[in-house]
This record gives C-alpha cells, structure tokens and sequence, in this order.
C-alpha cells in the first residue's frame, strides 16, 4: 500500500512540475531566439567582424589590454596574451632555444596602423581574401576567402631575400578549421628557373596532429610532428613561427621547439608570401611579420673583436620591460660569446623608435636594457661584466617614416667596454 501511495505521489509531483515549466521553457526559447536574431544581425551589419566572431569568443580574455597609442610599439613582435596562461611557452621553455633572427630587417608589419575591416597598405593580395581584424586585441591579418587566399609584401624589388635569411610571423587558431597558414617562397633552382615553394605549419589540435611540411622545393618533400606537448596546447593561444635559411639549409621552428631541418634545399630563395584555405568562421590568423637579412652570426666559438653587436631578436611585451620567450636565441648567443671570451664586457644599450613621447621612451629604453641584464644574470653571468642603458630612440639606424625602418631602430646592441 505505501508503495502504491509513493507512486501516485511521484506521478503527480511530474505532471505538476511539467505544466509549471511550460511557460518557463517558452520564455527561455524565446530569449534564445532573440538571441540569434540579433547576432545574425550583427553580422549581417558588420561584414568584417564576421570572421572574428568564433575565434574571438574562445581566446583568452586574460590578455593584457593597452590602447595607449602614445608610446613606442617597442618590439617587431609584440603581440598580448600568449603568453598570459600556464599553457603558454615561458622563458624558462625556451633555455635550448637557438633561433637568432636576422641583424637587418627587410620588412616588417604588426598591422596596427591599418584600420580594422580593410586590407593592409603594405601588402598585396595575390588571390582570395584578407582583411585585418583584432584578437583580443592584437591587430591580425586575417584569411578569410580562398583556396588559397594569398598575400604578399610590398617591396621594391622583386627578389629580397638574401643568404641568410630570417622569416617570423605569430599564428593562432581555434582549432576547429583549416587554418593552417602556408609561408610560400620564391626561388630559382640550379638551372636558374623560377618556381615556389611551401613551408606549411599545420595546425595541432586535440586529436594528436600537427606538423610542419615542405613540398615543391627540388628536395624531396619532408614532413615533421610537432611534439605532443605542443599539438596537446595549441589551440586557443598565439604562436612563434620562424624559418631561418643559410648556405642552402633551412631550419623550421614553432615556438620553443626546432621541428625540421632540411640540410641542402637545392635552390636560392628570392621572395615570400603567406598563404592559406581562407573561412569566414575560421580565418588564417597572421600577426608580427618580420622577415630579415642576416641570422645566427658567425661568432660564438671565436675571438671577440667587434665594437658592437646589435641584435633585433629581444622583444618585449607592448610598453612594458616583459622579454618574450623568443629572445631566448638570442640571449643564449651572447652567452656563448662571453663564455668564449671571460675578459669580454658588454654595455646593453637599449633603443626605441620614435613612436610616443622621447621621455618615455628613454624610460621604458633604461627599463628594457636592465630586464636584458637582469636575465643573462640569471643565466649565469657574471653582474661584474655587464652595465645597462637606455637610449630611448636616439640614434636611428633606419628611417622612422618606413615600417623596416622602425624595426631596425628597435634594437638591443652590446657594447664592448
């Protein structure tokens, strides 16, 4: 009997509860649909948007945010937020680092004086679509149409690139798409025909892929996995790729790591471009392009004699004195150079360009080259053999109305004293 009576007492306790949550549910459908017919809205009014939508609302919202336009843009790699969580490569990931970019820069583009929805002044566009857009708000060029949408710089000459070379650019992802950005370079092979060829960095997500490829270059095509440890953090965060070329070896890195090396491409590189299959819901993302001449000075291991060196691979955070894990290459450089030479002493003279005011520049400049000290201290350098200056951005070694210019008047030189 009190079996039958807990039945009846569940049964009607469910009726009740669903009549009750009728007017519920169609209040909460309602709002959904409201909802959707706004964001459709949205995008239908705001085209350029539409492609950030899906990648905007799964990147980290932690990021530093920084409108200040009044101050020095400090680094050719300045990009906020990847490094603002425990997945992110830190300093202390990049102690076997051996990237060192080059010593001259050739072109170089952040995209923060582009306007958001259209394409940048200092590129072309060779096929597809492109636009730039803001990440957490970082400026990116973004991919948004094409199998391939192409792009390339706007340069004076047609061929560029010299032996060696250094090519740099930031990339994020959600995860979800194709976009997998391509970095094609011109060439000519032995016999002096013209050809292209890719470097692709495809993508890791959490299905265990991720690797980066070449294929149209006279060497076989090569293919090497990112470690599982990048493949497993990759989405979701911004990421260091770089490419150095010399006596006709190419070296390939994503962040921290070294993941292919072709000992002999068999060919002269001249040019290059970014590539990639375009989506409106998920963009080929490109920030902080550099490319440069010149790359792993042939110093360490010999007698010092140079008055200077002067280096463009120690970045900072935007207006802050934070070094980027990428400076480790180079960091690691000088290192060697001192333990080469113990009597060796350096001047780390630190210098903007003359973007915002001098007198913050000459600040955030003393602040900079101190952080320099600071770490290679940390490395195990004596404090006895080095001293720090900021020289904000005084003495340019470029022209400061170019973008190149600019870049090269960022800069880090040590001194011999």
């Amino acid at each position: 009997m009190k079996n039958r009576i807990n039945s009846v007492y569940v049964g009607l306790t469910i009726i009740l509860a669903l009549f009750f949550m009728q007017p519920c549910q169609a209040q909460i459908w309602k709002k959904i649909t409201n909802k959707v017919e706004e964001e459709t809205s949205d995008r239908v009014i705001d085209d350029a948007g539409k492609a950030t939508d899906k990648a905007l609302d799964k990147t980290d919202q932690n990021s530093d945010q920084n409108d200040d336009q009044n101050t020095d843009s400090s680094s050719s790699s300045d990009r906020k937020g990847s490094n603002s969580n425990a997945s992110a490569p830190s300093i202390k990931s990049y102690q076997n680092y051996d990237f060192v970019p080059g010593d001259t820069v050739l072109f170089a583009d952040d995209f923060t004086e582009d306007q958001q929805g259209e394409f940048p002044a200092h590129w072309n566009l060779e096929s597809g679509q492109a636009v730039v857009n803001d990440v957490a708000g970082t400026p990116a060029l973004f991919l948004t149409e094409g199998n391939y949408a192409k792009v390339s710089p706007r340069m004076k000459n047609e061929t560029y690139l010299t032996d060696p070379f250094t090519i740099e650019f930031d990339t994020y992802t959600d995860g979800n798409g194709d976009e997998s950005p391509v970095l094609f370079i011109q060439y000519t092979d032995k016999e002096g025909n013209a050809s292209e060829g890719e470097i692709t960095f495809n993508k890791g997500d959490n299905e265990g892929r991720g690797d980066v490829s070449i294929s149209y270059f006279p060497v076989n095509d090569n293919t090497a996995d990112m470690p599982n440890a990048l493949k497993e953090s990759y989405a979701n965060h911004w990421h260091h790729c770089a490419v150095i070329y010399k006596n006709d070896q190419l070296k390939c890195y994503v962040d921290q790591y070294r993941i292919l090396t072709i000992p002999h491409l068999g060919c002269v590189p001249t040019a290059f471009g970014i590539e990639g299959i375009g989506d409106q819901e998920a963009p080929v993302m490109i920030t902080n392009v550099r490319a440069a001449s010149g790359g792993q000075m042939n110093m360490v291991g010999k007698k010092f004699t140079e008055a200077k060196i002067v280096t463009h691979g120690i970045n900072f955070d935007l207006d802050k004195a934070t070094l980027k894990p990428e400076s480790m290459g180079t960091l690691n450089m000088i290192v060697q150079v001192l333990k080469d030479n113990p009597d060796l002493k350096f001047e780390i003279d630190g210098y903007t360009d003359n973007t915002g005011a001098a007198s913050h520049n000459l600040t955030l400049s003393q602040q900079r080259s101190e952080a320099v000290k600071d770490q290679l201290i940390k490395m195990g350098v004596s404090p006895t053999r080095l001293t720090s200056k900021g020289l904000g951005d005084t003495n340019p070694i470029g022209d400061n109305n170019t973008l190149a210019g600019r870049a090269n008047n960022r800069r880090v030189e040590f001194v011999k004293v």
